[in-house]
Order: C-alpha cells, then sequence, then structure tokens
C-alpha cells in the first residue's frame, strides 16, 4: 500500500510502500516513554521502499539493554517521532509512526508486542466512557 505523511508542523514529508496487514502495537517501556503514551503504533517499511520528501530529521540513538543501537528519527522543528530503526550496517527496516501518516484510518493493528509492559488500563479501553469531542 502506498501511504504518505508528515510530522504536525509539515517541515517532514514522506512517502513510502508498506503491507499494512503489518501494523502492530508495541508497549515496551521505551515505547511508552518515547511517545508519551501508552503504546506506539507502528508500520515498518523496508529500505529503498521509504522516501524523504522534505525536511531533514534529527535522530536519537537508543541504546537497547542487548547494547543494540537504534535511531529514533524525529522533527526537529516540532519533535513529532516519523520512525526508528537500526543504527548496524545492512538492509534497514523503517518503524513508521502510524500518527504521522495521512492514510492512518486505514491501517489498523493485527499483534501486539510487548505486551509484560502493556498499563493494565489498555484491555478495557473499550468499555470506558466515550464523547466525539474533548471537554470545552
Amino acid at each position: 500500500m502506498k501511504i504518505d505523511g508528515c510530522c504536525h508542523c509539515g517541515f517532514i514529508t514522506f512517502e513510502a510502500e508498506i503491507e499494512p496487514e503489518k501494523v502492530w502495537l508495541c508497549h515496551c517501556t521505551d515505547c511508552q516513554t518515547l511517545s508519551g503514551s501508552a503504546f506506539r503504533t507502528v508500520a515498518p517499511t523496508k529500505e529503498g521502499a521509504f522516501t524523504l520528501l522534505s525536511g531533514e530529521v534529527k535522530n536519537y540513538v537508543k541504546i537497547g539493554s542487548s547494547g543494540a543501537r537504534r535511531l529514533h528519527g524525529f522533527c526537529p522543528e516540532c519533535g513529532a517521532p516519523i520512525y526508528s530503526t537500526s543504527e548496524s550496517d545492512g538492509p534497514k527496516v523503517y518503524n513508521l509512526r502510524v500518527g504521522t501518516i495521512r492514510q492512518r484510518w486505514e491501517l489498523m493493528p493485527r499483534r501486539q508486542i510487548w505486551c509484560r509492559s502493556a498499563l493494565p488500563w489498555t484491555n478495557e479501553i473499550k468499555t470506558q466512557q466515550r464523547f466525539e469531542m474533548g471537554p470545552d
């Protein structure tokens, strides 16, 4: 599926080819902290299938407990996260942040990972009171 997207301020724009059935949620504590939320929604794409159309991302290097280094690309203007990828050589997978993808309404996650770190209330989201808009 061909997708396109941008950061919050529009400085970063991109396009990519993704497989919608590979969209997933990550509940790891790094994703919770780096997204500022309870989980992160990701659409993976391969190197060569992702093109930055405008702007240049700033990278933050996260070193995992295994010693692996992950690049987290974000907009240097508004701070919106765009992707993460490995820092190592070889073919890369870019894990695009679904919130930056214009076609996000079509991208339903099919699996969840790092569920042992999931916040317990995430299982109850569907049963919580819902409003079409936020409070005034």
